[in-house]
């Protein structure tokens, strides 16, 4: 078969399209139609991919076109245990919207990415079940940590490979943590990942970050540089007699995550990059060495988006932030995608033909 040929995508739950990014930075793959109901995060994947993604509840998508691949992943709070009785838990049962593209699209591969939890609930044992009895996939799962695929962050992931001929096209690492196999390069660091960028925000291309008050200011500058967190803050305030500055709450919990108003370290990757990486009391997301939380556009860079990758000036920063920390990191979508496009071209992918969109 020939390696010419650019298989045909359909991506659910885009987001933004971060795994979309990925199949299409492989060469190998033609974004055909995608779904999303967030209308900022349809709006950037629009500005990016083109006009062919519907901003609407994937509910409400009457039909799906045929498609060699189907790419998404469903909504985390659709998996127990996560967030039971949580906001949003009522959208549990979004992964059987799934099972219905897959059956109606009737790809020969599809790519699911969601929390590591994924594997081990109820809801997905019945999704595996019924892809393989009642669509004919073979399903294989696995978590696997971005850093390992070259992006500069720890970030563990549950990705399902469905496959309806051949076994599952698992990526090889190409990095690991430092010193630990000579075979493989280095993890990428923050250091690596925001070369070239301002120390000093310019608020250009979204390198901007929140603005804090000044005793929010106060407390990052007690956070000790590169790695410090925020036992080390409090140590520090109180030696200043600043102690009122600490929270009754971390008062009331002496131990437990160091993440918490934590700083990343210049040679490491950064932790994972979450929805609100723009408020350092949601997690380790202080600039090593500044005295502020890393901007947008260094999230951006540490999830392996490309500077290329345009997010809208006119959507607010929360906004723009939901959509990088739900994203899929292109570059582990790319590694993704390159034995994908093999396994199709071994002959083992089913060949789909292809006909209009029926959305």
């Amino acid at each position: 078969m020939s390696s010419n040929r650019r298989y045909e995508l359909i991506d659910l739950f885009a987001g933004c399209g971060g795994m979309t990014r990925g199949f299409t930075d492989c060469g190998r793959f033609e974004p055909v139609f995608a779904v999303e109901a967030d209308r900022d995060a349809a709006e950037t994947y629009r500005l990016n991919f083109g006009e062919h993604v519907a901003a609407v509840p994937i509910e409400d998508v009457s039909g799906f076109r045929s498609a060699d691949v189907v790419i998404g992943g469903p909504p985390c709070q659709g998996f127990s245990p996560l967030n039971r009785g949580s906001v949003g838990f009522e959208r549990r049962g979004l992964w059987r919207e799934y099972l219905r593209a897959l059956a109606q699209a009737d790809p020969a591969v599809f790519v699911m990415e969601n929390v590591p939890e994924l594997i081990t609930s109820a809801e997905y044992a019945e999704f595996k079940i019924r892809a393989e009895g009642e669509i004919g996939f073979f399903v294989d799962e696995d978590v696997l940590n971005a850093a390992d695929f070259g992006v500069p962050q720890r970030r563990r992931r549950a990705i399902v490979i469905g496959t309806k001929h051949g076994s599952a096209p698992w990526p090889q690492k190409t990095h690991a943590e430092a010193d630990r196999d000579q075979e493989l390069k280095d993890w990428v660091t923050f250091r690596q990942a925001v070369k070239g960028l301002p120390r000093a925000p310019n608020g250009h291309d979204w390198h901007r970050r929140r603005n804090p008050r000044p005793f929010s200011v106060r407390r990052y500058k007690s956070v000790p540089r590169d790695g410090g967190n925020r036992f080390q803050m409090q140590r520090n305030l109180d030696r200043a007699g600043l102690g009122d500055l600490v929270p009754k709450c971390w008062r009331e919990k002496p131990t437990g995550t160091t993440d918490v108003f934590g700083r990343l370290w210049w040679d490491r990757p950064a932790y994972t990059i979450r929805t609100e990486f723009f408020k350092p009391e949601k997690g380790r997301y202080l600039h090593p060495s500044a005295h502020r939380p890393i901007t947008v556009r260094e999230a951006a860079r540490c999830m392996s988006f490309d500077d290329d990758f345009f997010f809208p000036e006119n959507q607010s920063m929360t906004s723009v932030a939901r959509q990088i920390g739900n994203a899929v990191p292109p570059l582990l979508a790319r590694r993704i995608a390159e034995g994908i496009a093999e396994h199709l071209d071994s002959g083992l992918g089913q060949l789909v033909s292809v006909e209009s969109a029926a959305a």
